[in-house]
């Protein structure tokens, strides 16, 4: 994922370190949904630092209200909008929503 603008100004990039447990899983799996923590890396100094993901995101994913993190979706989280890279963690999940 890439976080722009970055703590320092230029984009920063990461990976999702930690769902929070008891969300929904599938084939076993935990599903990233908003507040799933992120470690970034500052593009500038190189240090890491978390960055939990937004809770507006605008996946229409949802399971138990929770909205899910997909490929593609940009989500304002820190100092400005998270956006998703791929490829997804669970190749067998087919995401058919806009």
């Amino acid at each position: 994922m890439v976080v722009t603008p970055g703590m320092a100004g230029p984009p920063d990039s990461g990976t999702i370190t930690m769902i929070p447990p008891g969300g929904p899983t599938s084939g076993g799996m935990p599903l990233a949904m908003t507040g799933s923590l992120c470690t970034m890396i500052n593009s500038v100094s190189g240090v890491p630092y978390p960055l939990p993901i937004g809770p507006l995101s605008p996946s229409q994913a949802r399971i138990n209200g929770q909205p899910l993190v997909r490929v593609g979706d940009a989500i304002p989280s820190g100092p400005g909008v998270m956006t998703i890279l791929g490829p997804p963690a669970a190749p067998f999940i087919t995401d058919a929503t806009a």
